[in-house]
């Protein structure tokens, strides 16, 4: 059985429809890519799955639980963590007391929560940064901080979204770094990336979102092939990352 499945989920605000009937599952182990431009409903999916919305139709369970209905710190006991695209530390805390903050949810003595805090920091490089306010950190180092405090949650599947987003290239390849490290701990992942060497490179499979709806799922060298996100998304202009070259044409949005 799948570790996370994703059935007919549908969520609309109003008039818009930022999910319609979105249906997949994620295997034990797997590293997922979850792309699609601006608006194709990737984070609201994130949202729906973690218990911030509640679909208007469709399903979610998470190693037979059912999803739909619980509130987000519910779905957080299960298993399930995320980081966010919008990165909101405590900045008047530490950084380590940030990661304590998370710990604690399972470690109710604080020196117990610190000792666990000190190692997750250790883990994303920046056990060096512990008694630095979150407010000082530079971008990439709250991306890490955000994924320390997730960690430190205890995931079984951890939902990344937009991990090196608004980053220095220069950092990129220490988060793709930790993002294959977190495999090795055993960890499912389902990972929101509009940087598609990135998410080429990381992911067993890529789910293809355009208008709300899936419109590609299977591995990465198949889907960028697909017609219907070389048109909606990476242009004719994309090259994959073997090399190879799709059909020419005048734009290359997806290859940032």
């Amino acid at each position: 059985m799948a570790l996370l499945t994703v059935e007919g989920i549908t969520k609309r605000f109003g008039g818009l429809v930022a999910n319609h009937n979105i249906s997949f599952a994620v295997e034990q182990g797997e590293i997922v890519g979850l792309i699609g431009p601006n608006g194709a409903g990737k984070s609201t999916l994130f949202d729906v799955i973690t218990g911030y919305y509640r679909p208007d139709a469709g399903e979610v369970r998470f190693d037979r639980h059912g999803l739909v209905g619980r509130r987000p710190d519910q779905v957080n006991r299960l298993g399930i963590g995320r980081t966010f695209q919008k990165l909101r530390p405590f900045h008047a805390m530490t950084v380590l007391e940030n990661v304590m903050v998370a710990a604690m949810r399972h470690q109710a003595d604080p020196s117990a929560a610190r000792r666990e805090a000190l190692s997750y920091l250790e883990f994303v490089e920046l056990l060096d940064k512990r008694d630095s306010y979150a407010r000082d950190l530079s971008t990439g180092q709250r991306k890490r901080l955000e994924l320390a405090r997730a960690m430190a949650t205890r995931p079984r599947l951890l939902l990344l979204d937009e991990v090196t987003g608004g980053v220095d290239q220069r950092t990129i390849p220490t988060l793709v770094q930790l993002i294959g490290r977190l495999r090795e701990q055993g960890l499912t992942l389902v990972v929101i990336e509009h940087n598609m060497r990135v998410i080429m490179s990381i992911s067993d499979r890529i789910v293809a979102l355009h208008l709300g709806e899936v419109i590609a799922d299977g591995p990465p060298s198949e889907v960028v092939k697909e017609r219907r996100l070389i048109e909606a998304y990476l242009g004719d202009a994309f090259v994959v990352p073997s090399g190879e070259r799709l059909p020419s044409g005048e734009s290359s949005r997806g290859n940032a």
